[in-house]
This record gives C-alpha cells, sequence and structure tokens, in this order.
C-alpha cells in the first residue's frame, strides 16, 4: 500500500510549487534572524549581454538616485558598482485600526467612532507597516570580463530605474616587427 496517492508522482504535476515553497521558507528563516536583519544590504539584479565589440550590462536599480552608484575599474577587467538606497519608516498602529470584535447587534460604525476619538486624543500617529519588500541599504556587485576591455570609453546611463553600461572590448594590437639595429 502506498502512502502517496498517484497523482503526487504524476507527471502532469511539477516541482515548482515545492521549490517556491523552500524559497518562501528561506526568505522567512532569513527574514525572522535578528543577526541578519542587522545586516542592511541587497543584490540587484543584472543582465550581462556579449556583442562582436563589447559587453552590454544592464541592471535593476529602482529608486535609487543617480549620484548614490559608483562605478569604478578595480582591476582591469573588472567592474565593480556600488550604491546605497535608503527609505524612512515609523511604526505603530494605522489610525482607523479596530482592535477586538464586533458583537451581534452592535453597529460597527459605534466601534470606529470610539476608536476614532481614542486616536485623536493621542499625541502622535504612527502607521503599521504590514508588508516592508522594497530594498534597503548598500549594495555591490563585480563583473569580471574574459578579455581585455576598453576602460576609457566606457559608458554608463541611468533610465527608469535601469542602469545601462557599455564595456567595449580592447582592440587587438597588429603585430609589429622590430628589427635589431
Amino acid at each position: 500500500m502506498s502512502l502517496f496517492p498517484r497523482s503526487f508522482f504524476n507527471d502532469h504535476y511539477s516541482f515548482p510549487p515545492i521549490f517556491r515553497l523552500l524559497d518562501e521558507f528561506d526568505h522567512y528563516s532569513r527574514i525572522s534572524d535578528k543577526n541578519l536583519r542587522s545586516l542592511k544590504s541587497f543584490t540587484p539584479k543584472f543582465d550581462i549581454k556579449e556583442h562582436k565589440d563589447s559587453f552590454e550590462l544592464q541592471g535593476e536599480l529602482p529608486g535609487i538616485d543617480q549620484k548614490d552608484i559608483d562605478i569604478e575599474f578595480t582591476e582591469s577587467t573588472t567592474l565593480t558598482i556600488k550604491g546605497r538606497t535608503e527609505h524612512s519608516y515609523s511604526s505603530g498602529t494605522p489610525q482607523g485600526f479596530i482592535e477586538g470584535e464586533v458583537k451581534n447587534g452592535e453597529e460597527p460604525s459605534k466601534v470606529v467612532q470610539s476608536k476614532e476619538k481614542e486616536t485623536s486624543s493621542s499625541s502622535s500617529i504612527c502607521e503599521k507597516y504590514w508588508v516592508r519588500e522594497r530594498s534597503v541599504g548598500e549594495f555591490s556587485r563585480s563583473f569580471g570580463f574574459p578579455t581585455a576591455i576598453d576602460q576609457d570609453n566606457v559608458k554608463a546611463s541611468m533610465r527608469n530605474g535601469i542602469l545601462s553600461i557599455v564595456v567595449p572590448k580592447a582592440r587587438k594590437q597588429a603585430s609589429r616587427k622590430i628589427t635589431i639595429g
């Protein structure tokens, strides 16, 4: 007798939902760890495309100002991109938040009114975030290129949160004959 129904191993079902569950569990466990919470860094995603005479990098950096991004060559064929982003948050109970339950026969509006009076008397109103998924902190990405590159002609631009960098390949030097004199 099998412990799993036949449909459990059916080819029509795939494993992506299981992998998604594992990814969500991993993400949740990382967020709940207080030590990792203090490290404020993230890793932006980049696409790298090779052309005949250049490399093209495109990275997602939404909400990051151009002035907060540094691009430099740390070695002759290694490009490093660093940056930071900040968002301000406040915490507390959102205005109009109702605690408790409404009993049968009571009008919900009365509960809301009494709660509104209570909040207006408090000195400061704070917001409560239910989800905070935006990336904050610092990032650093390094990309090594397999061939020599022309560092003097690298071009970078930022548009709609997408950083585009074109890194031209170095031209091959023609062979030169040296005469002994």
